[in-house]
């Protein structure tokens, strides 16, 4: 009775050391369980749009947590989605491609076809990157410039006499006079002239006799000899009234008067009253200025939108708010040597009381009716190296692919491409050059993957990184930007020969 009892008791206590283990082995595991490390959040409908924090996706899901052990599981990542038939448009989301409707397919970042450099979505998000989508576009161009008011050059008169003689009176006795058409300007005085009044009035008298002559060739002769007189006369710029006052006064005219050409402002008068002047000498010059010239100076880049008989806008400030309307008629075929612009004459009608005044200062605003149709981006998307132009193409997801692009034209803030990318595309407008110099700096360690392709001969056999070292090095790199490269061991052929068995031993230098 003694043994069965001590035989229970023992049997009770291995029964409860053997449950007490069982069921704390189990416990155990459940709180390691639950220490799981989350990772981040990740929306339940597009695993691409992610979280550090906990938060409510826009269909109000709540956003799925995802632990460290399934982060760095060996399930594949989405870099970006591609059209399949038009691999060039790109998303960082599923959606169907623009143009076919297909299904966008997802491009994996294990892929080989997989482009450009990835950077992690919040540093693209500290960066500021602002993106833009590619667009066709009707360009046009506003030139705004400055230009000078000046005479118009078919409207100015330079009044002389071709004979010598002395002045008399000045009908027009001061600079700045307005004066019209037909308006006296001064009376002169010449010997030359009254001797060839007397002689035209001769040969009038002659003539008279002659009528009555049965010689016809005498008749012939006196008309003749009028006629000489009077060539001699209108070639002096005598008009045909002045002869005819002439021939009914029968005498001649102590002085003669010259008379304004044409209505305007006398600019210069270069006599006075008494002066003797000389034949060809300028006595006045008188400027028209109904109508005036513009010239206004235009870069060499904008001559392309420059086309005759263009609309002008112009602003002066002596007419603060106005707007004066003028049209080109002239572009100059050569450039100016100091500023390297091209003049550009516009046609402007003057106001009433001659608002505008030569050499007065204009804005000069031209509107190009000249619309080119094409693909353009924004002038800040382009960076600019001299020899090359690229543009830094959005492929989602923190994937951007530099791109080398022919440029055209410039017009209002925007950029037409000729080639390198296409419409529909996404390009990035800011912050693109710290894209830039991330791309750069990834190319130059991926020499070190390749290092055949890393210098020119000579430098070939020398150990580069891995793949698996350069992924490595950014994500350590991420976390602390002090960290250096690790070191590199060139390794010579000699020492290659070394480690094979039986290869030659290494010869000390």
């Amino acid at each position: 009775m003694k043994k069965i009892l001590i035989t229970a008791v023992i049997c009770l206590f291995a029964g409860f050391v053997g449950g007490w283990f069982f069921f704390n082995k189990g416990v155990g595991m459940y709180p390691k369980e639950q220490e799981r490390k989350i990772a981040y959040y990740r929306n339940p409908m597009n695993p691409e749009m992610t979280s550090l924090t906990p938060k409510k996706a826009s269909d109000g899901m709540d956003y799925l947590p995802v632990y460290a052990e399934e982060k760095n599981s060996g399930q594949r990542k989405i870099a970006y989605y591609q059209d399949p038939m038009h691999p060039w448009y790109t998303s960082d989301k599923p959606g169907k491609a623009p143009d076919c409707g297909m299904d966008l397919v997802p491009v994996y970042e294990d892929d080989k076809n997989v482009q450009g450099i990835h950077i992690d979505p919040d540093t693209v998000q500290n960066m500021g990157v602002k993106t833009e989508a590619i667009a066709r576009r009707e360009l046009t161009k506003t030139i705004r410039t400055s230009g000078i008011v000046e005479f118009d050059e078919t409207r100015l008169y330079n009044i002389n006499t071709k004979f010598m003689g002395w002045v008399e009176k000045l009908h027009v006795d001061y600079t700045g006079k307005t004066v019209k058409k037909g308006e006296p300007l001064l009376d002169i005085y010449s010997p030359d002239l009254v001797s060839t009044q007397e002689e035209y009035l001769q040969a009038l008298r002659y003539r008279n006799r002659m009528e009555k002559s049965e010689l016809d060739e005498a008749r012939r002769e006196a008309d003749e000899l009028v006629q000489s007189s009077r060539r001699r006369l209108e070639y002096w710029d005598i008009t045909d009234s002045e002869i005819a006052s002439l021939e009914k006064r029968g005498m001649p005219m102590r002085a003669l008067t010259v008379y304004a050409p044409a209505n305007g402002i006398v600019t210069d008068k270069m006599v006075i009253d008494g002066q003797q002047v000389m034949a060809g000498m300028t006595l006045y010059k008188i400027a028209d200025l109904s109508i005036v010239w513009i010239t206004a100076d235009i870069y060499q880049f904008e001559l392309n939108w420059i086309r005759t008989g263009q609309q002008v806008d112009l602003e002066i400030s002596y007419l603060p708010g106005q707007i004066l309307h003028g049209t080109i008629t002239y572009i100059y075929p050569y450039l100016d040597s100091d500023t390297r612009t091209a003049k550009v004459r516009v046609e402007v009608q003057n106001t009433p009381d001659y608002s505008l005044k030569p050499g007065m200062f204009a804005i000069v605003k031209i509107v190009s009716p000249v619309l080119l149709d094409g693909i353009a981006v924004p002038e800040q998307a382009i960076l600019r190296s001299g020899e090359r132009n690229v543009v830094i193409v959005s492929l989602g997801s923190g994937y951007f692919d530099p791109r080398e692009v022919r440029l055209g034209v410039s017009a209002d803030g925007y950029m037409q491409i000729l080639e390198g990318v296409r419409e529909g595309e996404t390009i990035v407008t800011s912050a693109q050059f710290l894209i830039d110099s991330e791309s750069n700096l990834k190319a130059a360690i991926s020499q070190m993957v390749n290092p055949e392709k890393a210098g020119p001969a000579g430098h070939g056999n020398q150990q580069g990184m891995n793949q698996k070292q350069v992924d490595n090095f950014f994500e350590d790199f991420d976390k602390d930007p002090t960290k250096k490269m690790p070191p590199q061991v060139p390794e010579t052929d000699d020492m290659e020969m070394e480690k094979k068995p039986g290869g030659p031993e290494m010869k000390n230098m």
